[in-house]
């Protein structure tokens, strides 16, 4: 098996938002050149192709989370880079109807979560670190990350605090794992240094608690690619080693059969990539957008079909 291509993205784009939605896979938003944010949105039919324009999110943000909830995709936070080259993030929530393809306002954050983790358990929507509130002048490289976490499901009028992450981080990626939520990777500047992560933290639901997994990534990876597929655990590229992208960024590694903690190797990726959007649609892997080796944007979408 290798890596395939599809149509490219009509705009390139990192740090998109990226979820799918009757078969069809959304990206929102994200960072064009010069890191300029965007709120254009993008459908692709894995059957049909190409990527097809619908209405603009009525917000620019790149490093926002999207999710699908029933009927609706919802859009969560993320934060854009102004002229004077700070930042501002957002605690900013729209849902997007794709049958009358209308936004609509949604409950505010907590607090402002740019690029954090994200994940969906048992109907809640679980919103976890990010970059932390008073890093939007340093930039990332003098940020410690944010360790405030907070869910919420559409029954309720707003967002809930839960416990903090022990580890505090931004660009780490998190999933829906035996009826917890597992973060991923991430990274943040600490007393050692700015560092990437293969550490991976569980939260308990029940216990309102976290604590550290057993497994680990196979790499240290930061805006790296997660999804599962049948049971098994995919990794794809990310930062790793410094403060470029790393020599990691090509590779892949899948969870062996045996269980998590064992990975196998992957063909590697054609191009390394960072900070792209993941979907999965009928057992198939998408990487979409991203920055590539030189932090150039990248419009080319990576597929693998285990």
């Amino acid at each position: 098996m290798s890596w395939t291509r599809v149509p490219d993205l009509s705009v390139a784009r990192s740090h998109p938002a990226v979820t799918t939605y009757g078969g069809l896979i959304y990206a929102i938003g994200g960072g064009g050149p010069r890191f300029a944010s965007l709120n254009t949105v993008e459908v692709f039919d894995p059957k049909a192709g190409p990527w097809v324009t619908v209405r603009s999110m009525p917000t620019l943000r790149s490093g926002a989370m999207a999710v699908t909830l029933g009927d609706q995709i919802v859009v969560i936070g993320g934060g854009f880079k102004k002229p004077d080259g700070k930042f501002t993030f957002l605690r900013t929530v729209e849902y997007y109807s794709p049958a009358i393809d209308r936004w609509s306002p949604g409950p505010d954050l907590l607090q402002p979560h740019d690029y954090p983790a994200c994940a969906v358990l048992d109907g809640w929507v679980y919103i976890l670190g990010g970059h932390h509130p008073d890093a939007t002048e340093g930039g990332p490289q003098t940020d410690p990350g944010f360790a405030f976490c907070e869910r919420w499901r559409p029954s309720a009028a707003r967002w809930e605090e839960i416990a903090p992450l022990p580890t505090p981080r931004f660009a780490a990626s998190a999933l829906a794992l035996d009826g917890r939520v597992a973060v991923t990777g991430g990274v943040a500047f600490t007393p050692n240094g700015f560092l990437e992560y293969d550490r991976v933290e569980v939260y308990e639901p029940g216990r309102n608690a976290w604590e550290r997994a057993a497994w680990t990534l196979p790499w240290t990876a930061a805006a790296h690619g997660l999804a599962a597929i049948d049971g098994r655990l995919y990794l794809c590229g990310g930062f790793s080693g410094d403060v470029g992208i790393g020599t990691k960024a090509a590779s892949c590694a899948a969870s062996a059969p045996e269980g998590l903690g064992r990975w196998e190797a992957l063909p590697p990726l054609p191009k390394p990539r960072a900070a792209m959007g993941t979907a999965v649609v009928d057992g198939t892997l998408y990487l979409i957008g991203g920055w590539a080796a030189d932090r150039s944007v990248m419009a080319s979408v990576a597929v693998w079909s285990p």
